[in-house]
């Protein structure tokens, strides 16, 4: 069997062809686990299931988190400020939490996009700039937009890309990193400074990019590595 890589869901208001309210998470992301020979999987946002989360990753062999609503600022110490902040829901907090964190803990790979980024900065003690205009940097708009990103040369996810520079990350954000947790090291940066890309220090393969790569990886080689990066490394 290929390899099973776990997608976090989320909760959602419609879907065509189902039944009450659906669990949804974007099909490009499974399409690009699956171009990379991994088999996507789906963990709805029940929290009641956060205890058997552990048991969980020790059958799955690596992690995706996806893109979404905000991280609710309070999960990193900080009350709800930006008029910006949208999307908190903390069934996805939770959940996604305990995801990273036991990922973690058992060493899974793990690919971490945008809100997930953001997610894995959070679990590990850093925190956010809960809009990027309130803080006085980003010169640039981030909101479906394509960037050049700056990587760190060696770096995991300049040694998958191929190259020391990212050509057009698809960039969907108004929120960025402030303090970089503990743990993990910056490899990747657009022209205005804001940090694009996180690495986890040691040997496991936990990669993170404020951008898009599910958005172009059916065109672009670029994107569409960093997941069979992730794959290659299980």
């Amino acid at each position: 069997m290929n390899p099973l890589v776990l997608i976090v869901g989320r909760l959602a208001t419609e879907a065509k062809g189902v039944r009450g309210e659906p669990f949804a998470a974007g099909r490009r992301y499974f399409e690009a686990v699956a171009r990379a020979d991994g088999m996507p999987l789906m963990l709805p946002p029940i929290t009641s299931l956060v205890p058997d989360i552990p048991d969980l990753l020790r059958q799955v062999d690596a992690v995706v988190l996806h893109g979404g609503g905000d991280v609710d600022p309070r999960r990193y110490g900080q009350d709800a400020t930006a008029e910006q902040l949208y999307g908190i829901v903390a069934e996805h907090d939770e959940v996604e939490l305990a995801v990273v964190r036991s990922a973690l803990d058992l060493g899974v790979p793990m690919l971490a996009i945008c809100r997930g980024m953001q997610v894995l900065n959070v679990a590990m003690g850093g925190t956010l700039q809960q809009d990027i205009s309130e803080h006085g940097v980003g010169s640039q708009s981030h909101w479906f937009v394509n960037h050049e990103i700056a990587l760190l040369p060696g770096s995991r996810l300049a040694k998958a890309v191929g190259g020391d520079v990212v050509s057009a990350g698809h960039c969907v954000h108004h929120q960025a990193l402030a303090q970089v947790a503990d743990g993990l090291h910056v490899v990747g940066r657009s022209d205005d400074g804001i940090v694009h890309a996180v690495e986890l220090d040691g040997d496991a393969w936990v990669v993170a990019t404020q951008w898009h790569p599910e958005d172009t990886a059916s065109t672009d080689a670029q994107q569409q590595s960093l997941f069979a990066a992730l794959v290659d490394n299980v």
